[in-house]
């Protein structure tokens, strides 16, 4: 990266210290009253965390948590919390043959601490380290089981919704198949076939960018260069799509800013791979739309400029968006996208922890290798750092030792109203959720790493 981006990075040191700060109290804090019986820890009412089932996708930004502020802080206790959570309650998951999120467990606790021991911060044995790697293998290998065929060579990981559903989220699980590919693993099938991870990451990853993602090239009415569906709908009978959708969205022809960011971070994370890969591996695990590795790079880059961009153009001047681009409430709120965020408004929340997922992605585009950067990095690298210096202070920040959460203003489910609504209040406002205060530290670990010229790598939660 080049020493104006460090230096302007630097400037954040002091807000990326105090959500560390922070942070630590708070984990101890939820770690000590949370009982792991009742599940996982999903968002805050009144300030205290609770659960809400509807699939255990959350558990491992506990436990990440912990241990990417103890990267951070050098927090010994810190780190024996979240080795011990990882422990006790994250087996399951690398098994769990029914959702979409190992990359989002997996990866935020034994792919952490794999990353933390090659890097000398804890004394790993070759025994922890053998073990770490096998998760990621096996959880790697069940996440591509969980596959829907298309015809003409392509296909995706299914949603918990079932085998007719692709969700927008999971590019950034499939981390996992790539950190299992490159510990050796391989996806064995019927008459032992053995399948390459790294085929069935590019098949998701082109049906992805093909029916999730927009161009502008025509494909329907609501074609908007940049606009990101939720979920694109198949008939499973025949492989033919159908429509996009959408569950936590307003409409499946608005974007839920939330699946946005997804797109934005794992185009950058899959460039990120991409610029390590050897240009042959790609060759031999080819699929329709990537037969190159040079055709790999263009169609991802791609993807990640044109939804940065509607990510910019959709976003208020802070950087913060609100959480859907077509919420019907965004028309009393009149030229929203000209004035900072208000979260307390009475008419649409926004959702912070969409900013801190989209300005972790636009950090890591501006900070490419020059061979499979996009253009403008330094515009994206300006956008990053102003949802960041937003996002680490009040009213966004949870300067209040009480509150469990480190990130304030985020947002569930809107359709489902599953948010709290404060008394005196019209939407909700206030509260903080896993993946928010997860992705927040995320954004502060790398802030911090790429100022003192260090990298957060793709293999990281």
């Amino acid at each position: 990266m080049n020493i104006d981006f460090a230096l302007q990075l630097r400037q954040l040191e002091a807000p990326v210290e105090s959500v560390f700060a922070l942070a630590g109290g708070k984990i101890r804090d939820l770690d000590t009253n949370w009982d792991p019986a009742r599940g996982a820890p999903v968002y805050t009412i009144e300030g205290k965390y609770t659960t809400r089932g509807w699939t255990e996708w959350t558990q491992g930004f506990q436990y990440g948590a912990a241990l990417l502020t103890f990267d951070a802080t050098g927090d010994d206790g810190l780190l024996e919390l979240g080795r011990d959570g990882m422990r006790r309650v994250m087996p399951a998951h690398l098994t769990h043959v029914g959702v979409h999120d190992h990359g989002f467990n997996t990866m935020s606790t034994y792919g952490n601490l794999l990353r933390l021991a090659r890097e000398g911060r804890w004394q790993a044995t070759a025994g922890d380290v053998e073990h770490l790697q096998l998760a990621i293998r096996v959880s790697g290998a069940v996440q591509a089981a969980r596959w829907t065929p298309l015809p003409g060579g392509l296909g995706y990981i299914c949603s918990f919704n079932g085998p007719q559903s692709l969700f927008i989220d999971t590019i950034r699980s499939l981390r996992v198949l790539a950190a299992a590919h490159e510990l050796g693993q391989v996806l064995m099938g019927e008459h032992d076939l053995r399948i390459s991870l790294l085929h069935r990451l590019l098949q998701h990853l082109e049906t992805t960018l093909r029916y999730n993602v927009f161009f502008g090239q025509g494909r329907d009415h609501y074609d908007t260069p940049g606009r990101v569906v939720h979920e694109a709908l198949f008939n499973v009978n025949d492989g033919n799509y159908r429509c996009p959708s959408t569950q936590q969205g307003y409409s499946p022809f608005s974007t839920w800013t939330r699946g946005l960011a997804w797109a934005i971070t794992g185009c950058a994370e899959m460039l990120e791979y991409l610029a390590e890969v050897p240009a042959e591996a790609v060759a031999e695990a080819a699929v329709p739309g990537l037969a190159t590795h040079a055709e790999a790079v263009q169609r991802v880059g791609a993807a990640a400029a044109v939804t940065a961009e509607f990510y910019l153009a959709n976003s208020a001047a802070d950087g913060i968006p609100y959480w859907d681009t077509g919420a019907p409430g965004l028309a009393a709120l009149g030229d929203w996208r000209a004035t900072a965020s208000d979260p307390f408004n009475d008419h649409e929340p926004v959702d912070s922890s969409a900013a801190a997922i989209a300005a972790q992605g636009l950090l890591r585009l501006a900070g490419l290798p020059k061979a499979v950067r996009p253009p403008g990095a330094e515009r994206l690298l300006a956008a990053g750092l102003t949802v960041a210096r937003t996002l680490f202070a009040e009213p966004y920040l949870a300067t209040d030792p009480a509150h469990q959460g480190v990130l304030l203003h985020t947002v569930y489910h809107r359709p489902n109203g599953w948010d709290h609504v404060p008394e005196g209040r019209r939407i909700p406002c206030g509260e903080s959720c896993q993946w928010g205060d997860y992705h927040a530290l995320e954004l502060a670990l790398l802030i911090r790493r790429l100022a003192a010229g260090g990298t957060l790598p793709w293999r990281a939660a």
